[in-house]
């Protein structure tokens, strides 16, 4: 029943024996299982059928989603398909981004729409009479013609009217344009030649056809033509030949008649006061004078006061228009008519404009003989004075025969007094160069001008523009080289002085103070005031209770 144990398994087993029991060795699970152990043992007999099957249940559809999700990411993760190309550089990982990058740029580019033209329906074909019936349903701009939205496009069963009645008026209003005549406007409203000669005929006994104002507006209406083809009849014409005076022409048993339809018009001057302030100019604006009224006083109370250092702050500026006030609304400025200014209440500069050449005439020097200083005749200061100098471009000292006023190019350069234009040209260093003489043996020059503005031989006044500041000749830039002659020799201009005379004689005087009297009794802001006709302001006067109560008779 016991094999017995071999010699060398005897000797193998008693090796290590020590004592009288022999020690089972230590064995591993692999060796303590045999080779046959390691096979697949025979699959076990089915059970009875009264033995249920244990079988997974199959995950829902969401569960399955999120595994597909999970495992999808967790790929990504591992693989990194879109690494950083900025690291290493050469590696496979950065190469399988680079195809990533070109694989998106890829499909991106198989993406990018097309810009070929896409074939559509073919519009239905219409001939022109359906082009014309669509048309007429559209609206179009008179500046297009506006002959569409007013009527449907005519049929087959339309047919031209042979004749068509005129309209037996035709009313228009036309405009007299700039350089335009009488004649020739009415001729292009479409009046005859016979009527044409009579409105002129007729409106020249009224106001001269040259007088009236560009931009006027002529109402006018046309009859029926008394023959087939020719121009239709004049009925009526009005327009506004005048501030003060409406014309009208109108047709009567045939004739053409003019009638006359004044309009009352209130003179009463504008009259603006207020103080100088940091600005005059701005102080004159907030009054609410106009800007040409402005400019007007500025250069007339520049020739006898220094707008810079004469006027201060507080001083008061006083300017009254000529102002015109229609029974129709209309409001009309005039030209400057007095300018003033006062300080502490009291008058300092009173100028006002008198005679036939409108110059303003100071108050304080109509009757009286002065002596006054040469004036300016450019603004500016002085940039070199008259005396021996070192020539700025000679380069040697010689006589500077004048004096030299520092201003910018084109400023008006002004006569210092009254006199006649003895030269007026080039004349060697002095370039452009006016020469004055004013009488007395006294004469001025002006000279570097970048133009003249006055002629050989013609009579200048005080304060007229003779030329503009320039820098022709030997000149270093734009200034005026002013001289001044005694006999025919130079002398230091700030020597001379005008001697004024009275230019008003008696008479006239006294019509001068009385014409400032009655210009200074306007109140400020007057003129501003409603405008009401005579008729107005006598209805207003009567008493609504005198106009019910019984009129006597004798």
């Amino acid at each position: 029943m016991f094999k017995e144990l071999d010699g060398d398994a005897g000797i193998h087993a008693g090796e290590g024996y020590s004592g009288g029991a022999a020690q089972a060795p230590s064995l591993s699970h692999a060796q303590a299982l045999p080779d046959a152990a390691l096979v697949e043992s025979p699959p076990l007999p089915r059970l009875e059928a009264n033995r249920i099957e244990q079988e997974p249940a199959p995950l829902p559809w969401r569960a399955r989603l999120d595994k597909w999700k999970h495992d999808i990411e967790a790929w990504c993760h591992n693989v990194e398909l879109a690494p950083d190309l900025a690291a290493d550089i050469g590696s496979p990982r950065w190469y399988r981004g680079l195809a990533t990058l070109f694989g998106l740029s890829a499909a991106a580019v198989a993406f990018w729409p097309s810009f070929s033209a896409v074939e559509a329906a073919t519009p239905i074909p219409f001939n022109d009479r359906i082009r014309d019936e669509f048309r007429s349903q559209t609206i179009a701009p008179l500046a297009l013609g506006g002959d569409s939205g007013r009527k449907m496009g005519a049929s087959p069963l339309v047919h031209p009217l042979a004749r068509v009645p005129e309209r037996p008026m035709i009313q228009l209003v036309s405009t007299l344009g700039q350089g335009d005549s009488l004649q020739r406007m009415l001729q292009r409203a479409g009046v005859g030649s016979s009527d044409i000669s009579q409105v002129s005929e007729l409106v020249a006994r009224a106001v001269p056809p040259g007088e009236i104002a560009s931009g006027t507006q002529f109402d006018i209406t046309l009859g029926k033509r008394p023959a087939e083809g020719a121009p239709r009849a004049l009925d009526e014409l009005a327009f506004r030949a005048r501030f003060d005076l409406d014309l009208a022409i109108e047709r009567n048993d045939g004739a053409l008649t003019l009638v006359r339809h004044p309009i009352a018009v209130d003179e009463t001057p504008l009259r603006i006061r207020g103080t100088v302030g940091s600005s005059l100019y701005r102080s004159a604006r907030n009054a609410g004078a106009p800007v040409a009224a402005i400019q007007s006083y500025l250069r007339a109370v520049d020739k006898y006061l220094s707008l810079e250092s004469d006027v201060t702050s507080g001083d008061a500026f006083d300017l009254i228009l000529a102002y015109k006030r229609s029974a129709k609304g209309e409001r009309q400025v005039g030209e400057l008519l007095y300018a003033g200014v006062e300080r502490d209440g009291k008058p300092r500069l009173q100028l006002m404009r008198w005679g036939k050449d409108g110059q303003m005439f100071a108050a304080s020097g109509i009757g009286e003989t002065r002596s006054a200083p040469i004036g300016m005749p450019v603004p500016g200061r002085i940039t070199s004075r008259y005396g021996m100098r070192r020539h700025p471009i000679l380069g040697y000292k010689r006589m500077h025969a004048g004096i030299d006023f520092g201003a910018g190019y084109g400023t008006p350069i002004h006569a210092v007094s009254e006199g006649t234009i003895t030269y007026a040209g080039r004349h060697g260093g002095h370039g452009n160069y006016v020469r004055i003489n004013h009488g007395g043996g006294i004469g001025t020059g002006y000279g570097h001008m970048s133009r003249i503005a006055v002629k050989n031989g013609a009579r200048v006044r005080a304060g007229q523009v003779i030329g503009y500041v320039g820098s022709t000749g030997l000149s270093t830039g734009p200034h005026l080289h002013f001289e001044a002659y005694r006999a025919g020799r130079t002398v230091d201009p700030m020597s001379i002085r005008f001697v004024s005379r009275p230019q008003l004689d008696g008479k006239e005087r006294g019509e001068f103070k009385r014409r400032m009297n009655a210009l200074l009794a306007v109140e400020p802001g007057a003129a501003l005031a409603n405008f009401a006709t005579r008729e107005e302001q006598l209805a207003e006067a009567e008493r609504e209770i005198d106009r019910l109560a019984p009129k006597k008779i004798g």
